[in-house]
């Protein structure tokens, strides 16, 4: 097994569990290692920090595994970590059979928050989508797979990495992924909705199951009001609103299938009457609601995908932030979200008091939300708390 030797100065974090090995930390790489190969971590002393999988040419070449010398990263390892995976969830109450809160649709595992970096499984009933994220799980295809069979017992796999990532790793996309599914749908519950998505619609793994516990607190706030569900994908937060007793919804999208779909996941869960969906760009449509909605949610794709990025992603949350409050009337809520690990929770509650105050406005933030348990995030890995949200009151300076 090769060896990665840190530079001096670079070893703390890891030491105190940051799973991350940066390519500015690595004083040598020993000859002959190849991608995808395990690779010893050490100090400059030689002291062992952990093992990984090598990614040649990525900012971070090591992500760590397994912190000993014995632990073999084996089929057995892996079924061991799908099996504590599942455990975490069950004691978190997913799945879920509580009538009227009926969920099958959960992250079954979170990479580094489960001890697999690169490694993302979402549960789907009982279908699984994976996401490959390095190039050496990816070469551990098979034994992934053979493992969530034992630990899991899917009816159907599918790989769901991005052409992105593929691409920066060094490997290809499995083409096809739609194959192993039955009827080419993902079907499943959450908190009592079924939702049925055609798997060649293709946002992440299909589905974005972080914004649950948001989900149900805008159910909750939703009664009465006229809701704007801006980026609304297929339509998660507008249903919900719309069960919570809401008299209005609007759903803006600008993916075509994405509204469709939404229409009808809304229509088989009995609030088809109450959410319009409309196909255009929810920029726009944030900046003409002119006060007229009593809740309004703002929650985009990610603005700032590395940190290089985040100072004009700070630019277009406050515009993002100015033209939601805009659509808020006086009183009402506004919900602005970011899944940009780059933008903490200070950056996006700047913005969000920069635009208001752009708008004429005056917001007070009430409540802050994060990804939900079934994303888990080591103590010692602050990047990995990427989502975050503001629930605020917005009334007029």
């Amino acid at each position: 097994m090769s060896t990665v030797r840190l530079k001096p100065g670079h070893v703390q974090p890891v030491w105190t569990g940051h799973p991350w090995i940066y390519a500015q930390a690595v004083d040598s790489v020993e000859a002959g290692v190849g991608a995808g190969d395990e690779v010893r971590v050490v100090d400059p002393r030689g002291n062992l920090l952990g093992r990984g999988f090598y990614s040649p040419g990525s900012a971070i070449p090591v992500r760590i595994l397994a912190r000993d010398e014995t632990t073999q990263l084996d089929a057995a390892f892996f079924r061991a970590k799908f099996e504590q995976a599942a455990a975490l969830r069950m004691a978190m109450g997913l799945p879920s059979a509580a009538p009227g809160q009926e969920t099958d649709g959960y992250r079954l595992v979170h990479a580094e928050g489960d001890g697999l970096p690169g490694l993302m499984v979402d549960r789907f009933g009982d279908t699984v989508a994976v996401q490959f994220g390095t190039i050496g799980m990816k070469q551990r295809e098979a034994m992934v797979r053979e493992a969530l069979r034992l630990a899991v017992g899917p009816r159907a796999v599918l790989d769901r990495t991005s052409a992105t990532t593929a691409k920066m790793e060094g490997f290809d996309p499995a083409p096809g992924a739609a194959r192993d599914a039955a009827d080419g749908a993902l079907d499943f519950s959450e908190r009592g909705l079924r939702f049925h998505i055609p798997v060649e619609l293709g946002q992440k793994t299909g589905f974005y199951f972080d914004q649950r516990p948001l989900r149900a607190r805008i159910e909750g706030l939703a009664a009465g009001k006229r809701v704007l569900d801006a980026y609304a994908f297929v339509g998660a937060f507008a249903i919900a609103a719309a069960r919570g007793g809401a008299r209005e919804v609007v759903a803006v999208e600008e993916n075509a299938m994405a509204v469709q779909v939404g229409a009808a996941c809304a229509a088989a869960n009995g609030v088809g009457d109450r959410v319009t969906f409309v196909k255009g760009d929810a920029r726009k449509a944030l900046a003409e609601g002119a006060g007229t909605f009593d809740l309004v949610i703002a929650d985009p794709p990610r603005l700032a995908p590395t940190r290089g990025a985040r100072e004009q992603a700070l630019i277009a949350y406050t515009k993002l932030a100015e033209n939601a409050c805009r659509a808020t009337r006086p009183g009402g809520l506004v919900v602005v979200c970011s899944c940009s690990a780059a933008v903490d929770l200070v950056a996006l509650t700047r913005a969000l008091a920069t635009g208001a105050t752009r708008a004429h406005a005056q917001a007070t933030v009430l409540e802050r939300w994060f990804q939900g348990p079934d994303h888990p995030v080591p103590a010692a890995f602050g990047e990995g708390l990427y989502l975050k949200a503001l629930v605020a009151r917005v009334d007029a300076r």
